[in-house]
C-alpha cells in the first residue's frame, strides 16, 4: 500500500498569492486533516529553532499558519525545541507572540524532565525521551529538510530521533553509537603510527590521544577520502566502515519510533520543508550556502512515506554546483555515480535513505507514497486569480 504525500511546489502558474506557497501550505493542512485533535489536546508542534546565527530554518511565516490550523481544531499548540534553542529562539524571530503559541523546552529548564525507554542496541540499554514531548496529545512534526554530517539528510526522522530526547542520550547514545564496532586495532598501532594518520585526513575527523593510547574517527566530519587509509597501508590498524555510519542511521529509527509509540496514530502529522536546503544541518548555527534549488513543502501522516518523497526531490533536482562550499572535499560530481546529492557532498557512505528502509523494517510506514501536487503550475496557470488590491493610500485592508 502506498501513503499519500501531499506537496507543494515554490513554483507557482501565476504571479498571485492564491497560486503561491503560502496557500499551498494552507490547502496542505487542510488535506493532513486535523480532525483527529480533540478540544483541549495539547498539540506538541517538534521543530528546530536553530542556534546563534543560523536563520535558515523554517520561516515563522509558515509557523504561524499551522498554530491557527490547530487552534481551530479547539487544541492547544505549543513549539517544543531543546532548552539551548528555545532559550535564544527570538534571535532568529522566533517568540510566543510571532508565532502564536508559547515555546517550551522539550525536556524542562534543565533538560532533566525524561521518561527512560528500553532499546538495548549496540551496547545502549535505554534512552531518555524528552518529557514535555512524551506528555502531549497529539505530534505534528514539523522539520527543515536539509543535510547532516553523519547520516546525509535531516528530516522529520531526525527530528523526533535526535530532538525528541534529553541531550546526553542525543549526544552520548545517539552520535555516540558510531563508535560501538571497532574500527581500531590498538595492537597493531604504535603512538607514532597514530600521529601519522591523524596528519593524514585533510579535514581533521581523526583525533588521538596518547595518554590514554586511544583513537578516534570524527565521523561526522569523514567523507570517506580513504587518505587515513593510504597512510595506513602495511599495518593495517584502521577500516573506515559502513557499519559504524549505518549504526548511527538503525539508532536513528529505533529512537523515533519509541516518540511516535507514545502518541495515537491518528494524531500525528508529519511536515517536511524542502527551502533553504543545506549541506549540514542547523545546529551548526550559521548561514551556509543553498546546495540544490529550493523545492517547497511536504506533509504526509507516514513518516517514512514522506522521508522517501523528500529525498526524492532532492535528488531529482541535483546540486547547484557553484554553491558548494569550498571547505568541502572529496565531493563526486561524476554523474555516472549513482550517489544522492548529499552522498556526492558528504561522501558515498553517507546514504540518506538508510534512515527511510530501517524505519520501514520497524513498521513505521511505508516508502511506497503517492505524491499528490497541490496547486501545481499547471494547474494555477490555467485558473482566473481573484482580484487582488493593492495598498495605495495607508490602510488596513
Amino acid at each position: 500500500m502506498s501513503s499519500k504525500v501531499y506537496f507543494g511546489s515554490l513554483q507557482h502558474g501565476k504571479g498571485n498569492r492564491f497560486a503561491s506557497l503560502g496557500a499551498k501550505f494552507e490547502e496542505i493542512l487542510e488535506k493532513l486533516d486535523f480532525s483527529s485533535i480533540e478540544k483541549k489536546d495539547k498539540v506538541a508542534i517538534k521543530m528546530h529553532l536553530g542556534f546563534n546565527d543560523g536563520y535558515q530554518t523554517i520561516p515563522v511565516f509558515f509557523v504561524r499558519k499551522l498554530v491557527e490550523a490547530v487552534k481551530k481544531t479547539g487544541g492547544y499548540p505549543f513549539i517544543t525545541d531543546n532548552p539551548t534553542a528555545v532559550y535564544n529562539a527570538v534571535n532568529r524571530g522566533y517568540t510566543e507572540e510571532t508565532c502564536g503559541c508559547p515555546i517550551i523546552p522539550v525536556a524542562g529548564v534543565k533538560d532533566g524532565y525524561k521518561y527512560s525507554k528500553e532499546v538495548n542496541f549496540k551496547g545502549v540499554d535505554s534512552v531518555d525521551m524528552a518529557g514535555v514531548l512524551h506528555d502531549a496529545d497529539a505530534l505534528i512534526n514539523f522539520a527543515h529538510a536539509k543535510g547532516h554530517g553523519l547520516c546525509g539528510f535531516g528530516g522529520v526522522i531526525k527530528n523526533i530521533a535526535l530532538g525528541g530526547f534529553a541531550a546526553k542520550t542525543r549526544w552520548n547514545k545517539i552520535h555516540g553509537v558510531v563508535h560501538y564496532d571497532k574500527y581500531w586495532d590498538a595492537d597493531k598501532c604504535t603512538p607514532e603510527h597514530a600521529k601519522k594518520l591523524v596528519e593524514s585526513c585533510p579535514v581533521k575527523a581523526i583525533n588521538y590521544k596518547e595518554d590514554k593510547h586511544e583513537l578516534r574517527v570524527a565521523f561526522y566530519n569523514c567523507n570517506q577520502c580513504m587518505e587515513c587509509i593510504k597512510a595506513d597501508e602495511g599495518v593495517g590498524c584502521l577500516e573506515i566502515k559502513q557499519e559504524n555510519l549505518d549504526a548511527f542511521q538503525e539508532f536513528m529509527a529505533i529512537a523515533a519510533k519509541q516518540v511516535l509509540d507514545t502518541f495515537d496514530k491518528k494524531k500525528i502529522f508529519n511536515i517536511n520543508v524542502a527551502l533553504q536546503i543545506t549541506a549540514f544541518c542547523d545546529c551548526m548555527g550559521m548561514p551556509m550556502p543553498i546546495i540544490t534549488n529550493e523545492i517547497g513543502i511536504l506533509g504526509s501522516k507516514d513518516i517514512v512515506a514522506i522521508e522517501q518523497a523528500t529525498l526524492d526531490l532532492i535528488k531529482k533536482e541535483g546540486i547547484l554546483e557553484s554553491s558548494i562550499p569550498p571547505f568541502l572535499k572529496n565531493v563526486q560530481l561524476d554523474p555516472k555515480l549513482d550517489l544522492h546529492p548529499f552522498q556526492r557532498l558528504l561522501g558515498p557512505m553517507k546514504d540518506p535513505y538508510k534512515v527511510v528502509e530501517y524505519a520501514e523494517k520497524l513498521e513505521m510506514g511505508s516508502s511506497k507514497y503517492e505524491l499528490i501536487e497541490i496547486l501545481s503550475p499547471e494547474e494555477t496557470a490555467k485558473m482566473e486569480p481573484p482580484k487582488e488590491r493593492y495598498e495605495t493610500e495607508p490602510t488596513f485592508f
